[in-house]
């Protein structure tokens, strides 16, 4: 792994059974490289995230936010998190609403005492992508949130306008999954 050779410590997965592959040998030889699980978590995978992973970019629910609660009391083990914040309110993907972030953040971070240190969302491909973008700015740092998850290979130009901390570029450097 060039990139890992060169120093680079963070890096993004879609799938856990793939991290699990790929990084548990890297991941003993260097323990300062950083997971992030950027893909949908499924509830039943959620305890093996938690062994694998240091940053959850897709909390998109009470149930799995009661889960992951739950295995990092079992693991003794705190991970970052991002909420998933579905900013077009799109049938086909997967995030809490836009007007429900201030109450699944309550929830998320003082009943389940679950480290959520930003937003994340992957916006609605409608040429609106700037507005959306500055909504989940506005939304970050109305609730104090210092880390920004915004923007991928196909939007990340757009994204840089308005503060994201990670990027998810994935296919821009690796090429598309196969």
């Amino acid at each position: 792994m060039p990139l890992v050779l060169n120093g680079n410590i963070h890096f993004g997965e879609n799938k856990v059974q793939e991290a699990d592959s790929k990084w548990t040998e890297v991941l003993e030889k260097k323990p300062q490289i950083r997971l992030h699980m950027i893909g949908k978590l499924q509830s039943n995978k959620a305890k093996k995230a938690l062994q694998i992973f240091h940053y959850i970019h897709s909390l998109d629910s009470k149930k799995l936010a009661d889960i992951l609660s739950k295995c990092e009391n079992e693991l003794n083990k705190k991970l970052s998190y991002f909420i998933q914040v579905n900013v077009g309110n799109e049938s086909q993907k997967s995030g809490i609403l836009p007007n429900e972030i201030d109450q699944f953040y309550t929830y998320c971070s003082r009943e389940k005492n679950l480290n959520i240190i930003g937003l994340m969302a992957i916006p609605p491909n409608d040429g609106n992508e700037d507005k959306h973008f500055q909504f989940l700015y506005e939304a970050n740092a109305s609730l104090g949130l210092k880390e920004l998850s915004i923007g991928m290979s196909a939007d990340y130009l757009i994204a840089l306008k308005h503060s994201p901390t990670f990027l998810r570029i994935g296919s821009s450097i690796f090429g598309p999954r196969s």
